[in-house]
């Protein structure tokens, strides 16, 4: 998850674009039933750079949180991007374009603090304390929150999406068990799980709210409010203080580039995309791919042990998402 992660849940960096989100009060009703629709080239390329890039960026936030504070790294990578991406709407299409009404200003900052504070700043922070491949894998539990969420909006998701989130949750308790034999700290998985609640509401509660019809004028003031979220998070853990910006290693700078150029600026606005043109039952198994290529790099790159909990839970949650994303092509 990435860092609207680095993601990573986060964001999950990763700087995804973020999905509205209805209103904490009471979520709004799910609007009527509408046929399926065929999934258009366009929704599956966007997938599959939601799929490759946020994936990759659990590996970006291992490596920043090395040497660079948690919060403050997420904070500055989130409001840069938002401004960038601002920069660029307002160029193409005018500062027109990035005017907003009351109402779509308080919802793009809720699902900017949902999506990026709650969801990918976690997920950094949680990344102090598990391998960056066990944090992917247990944002499977995404889709899982997801339908939960769609049955008390009065939907009815199909039998394959129950089927899907069935096999998630199997594949979470497999691997939730390094953090309850202590092979890892447990404190940081629980915080994953937060993080994948924070996510999941984010992105079901985006089509619910007034958010701007752009859905890169919406990714610009999200990133922005997460940002800002993350920031005062890091500066009220005190994570300033000994942080000595001469001491960041290459590797971090690097990894904080990647993360704010594909994870925020490319695949996060893939993400926001996509929340507006495909089911989300469908957008939401990035949850179940992004984690096979986060153990694979972490593998590769970072020595990461490949155990036989993160192997088994890994293949368990693969079949979860091909269950969903069947039932959603059938229809």
């Amino acid at each position: 998850m990435r860092e609207r992660a680095d993601t990573g849940l986060p964001a999950a960096d990763s700087t995804a674009p973020v999905a509205p989100v209805a209103p904490v009060e009471g979520l709004a009703l799910a609007p009527p039933t509408r046929p399926r629709r065929r999934i258009s080239s366009a929704v599956w390329a966007a997938l599959a750079i939601v799929y490759v890039v946020w994936g990759s960026t659990y590996l970006g936030i291992a490596v920043v949180v090395e040497t660079m504070p948690p919060f403050l790294s997420a904070g500055a990578r989130f409001i840069l991007a938002g401004l960038i991406l601002a920069a660029l709407v307002a160029w193409r299409q005018g500062l027109a374009a990035l005017r907003l009404t009351r109402a779509q200003l308080a919802s793009v900052t809720l699902v900017g603090l949902l999506l990026l504070l709650g969801g990918n700043g976690l997920i950094v922070l949680a990344e102090t304390a598990v391998p960056s491949g066990l944090a992917a894998l247990l944002v499977a539990v995404v889709p899982a929150w997801v339908v939960l969420l769609r049955l008390l909006a009065g939907e009815r998701p199909g039998i394959g999406a129950y089927g899907g989130v069935l096999l998630g949750l199997v594949g979470l308790a497999v691997l939730t068990l390094p953090g309850l034999s202590g092979d890892v700290q447990l404190w940081g998985v629980l915080v994953v799980i937060a993080a994948t609640l924070c996510w999941s509401v984010g992105s079901f509660s985006s089509s619910r709210i007034p958010i701007p019809a752009n859905p890169y004028t919406a990714s610009a003031y999200e990133m922005f409010a997460g940002g800002i979220g993350c920031a005062l998070v890091g500066f009220g853990r005190g994570e300033q203080r000994g942080f000595v910006l001469s001491e960041v290693s290459t590797g971090s700078w690097i990894a904080l580039a990647y993360l704010l150029v594909f994870g925020s600026l490319v695949a996060f606005t893939a993400y926001a995309w996509l929340l507006h043109r495909a089911p989300l039952s469908l957008v939401a198994t990035y949850a179940y791919v992004n984690p096979v290529v986060a153990v694979l790099l972490g593998s590769l790159f970072l020595q990461e042990e490949l155990s036989w909990p993160i192997a088994v839970g890994g293949a368990v949650v693969v079949a979860g998402v091909c269950l969903i994303v069947s039932t959603e092509r059938r229809g």
